[in-house]
């Protein structure tokens, strides 16, 4: 099974990057289920906002179908915290959508924006 997500950053004039993650589609445009943390992400802050957010059972699987790579979307979390992170010329990325797979985690489309 199919999941979609998005992973973004924007930078805050006070905190300096922040990272946000959501359910795709509906539950981030309609719902605005995301989860933010400032930059750096440590380990336990990835697996933290996967799991605040109210979508999250989706995930884990529903309906006798196969949950989502939760370790690679977490992965993919803090990999783009380390970039964010290491690239302060970065003022924003959006990663949307991500798709999260039984096996995996993959970024289909992005866009960065550099600071001005």
């Amino acid at each position: 099974m199919l999941f979609r997500s998005i992973v973004g950053m924007t930078t805050d004039h006070q905190f300096g990057p922040v990272l946000m993650f959501g359910l795709g589609g509906v539950m981030v445009e309609v719902l605005k289920d995301v989860a933010f943390r400032v930059v750096p992400l440590e380990p336990r802050d990835a697996s933290l906002m996967v799991r605040e957010v109210k979508g999250y059972p989706v995930l884990t699987g529903v309906r006798g179908r196969a949950g989502a790579d939760v370790a690679a979307l977490e992965a993919f979390i803090l990999k783009v915290s380390d970039f964010a992170a290491t690239h302060p010329e970065v003022a924003e990325i959006d990663l949307n959508p991500v798709f999260a797979y039984p096996d995996g985690a993959i970024g289909v489309d992005a866009r960065v924006v550099l600071a001005s």
